[in-house]
């Protein structure tokens, strides 16, 4: 990773995909306020190559290892890398690949966390938990010429 050091690396950039940074503009306004029937948060990852930080809006479900309390602090927020579809991996992917160290903004909460790619039983107990919650993933991950990774996002501090 090159830092240019004429760009400061501390507020981060919103994604350059304009239906993705009107949903963090909106998740703004809203103090968070999710979409209706979606759960959705603010990921905050340090850019791969560049260094500076970069900002997405995604749709997540929780994964409190079969039955826990959902929204328990131990439960994993479940991110889906599916870039709509597409045959490539999406940026912010690729980014925590790189760097694992996170920052998650849920509702008003922002704070900092920790990211890796499922194991392949996690993501089989995990993939009908995310369907169920947006169905679009499945066609998807049909469509897609790659397998879409699925991410367990963990807390690690307040």
């Amino acid at each position: 990773m090159t830092v240019d050091p004429a760009r400061p690396v501390g507020a981060a950039t919103d994604s350059p995909n304009p239906w993705v940074a009107e949903h963090i503009r909106r998740f703004e306004e809203t103090a968070g306020r999710p979409r209706p029937g979606i759960s959705d948060l603010l990921l905050t990852t340090r850019g791969r190559r560049s260094g500076l930080l970069r900002r997405t809006a995604l749709a997540y479900v929780r994964d409190a290892e079969g039955g826990g309390d959902k929204e328990a602090d131990g439960a994993a927020y479940v991110l889906t890398a599916s870039n709509a579809g597409a045959d490539r991996h999406p940026a912010w992917y690729l980014n925590l690949a790189a760097d694992p160290a996170v920052t998650l903004q849920v509702g008003t909460e922002t704070f900092p966390a920790i990211a890796r790619r499922a194991t392949p039983a996690e993501a089989d107990r995990l993939w009908p938990l995310v369907v169920a919650a947006m169905p679009s993933y499945a066609a998807y991950r049909a469509a897609a010429d790659r397998e879409i990774p699925l991410v367990l996002v963990t807390r690690t501090g307040t």
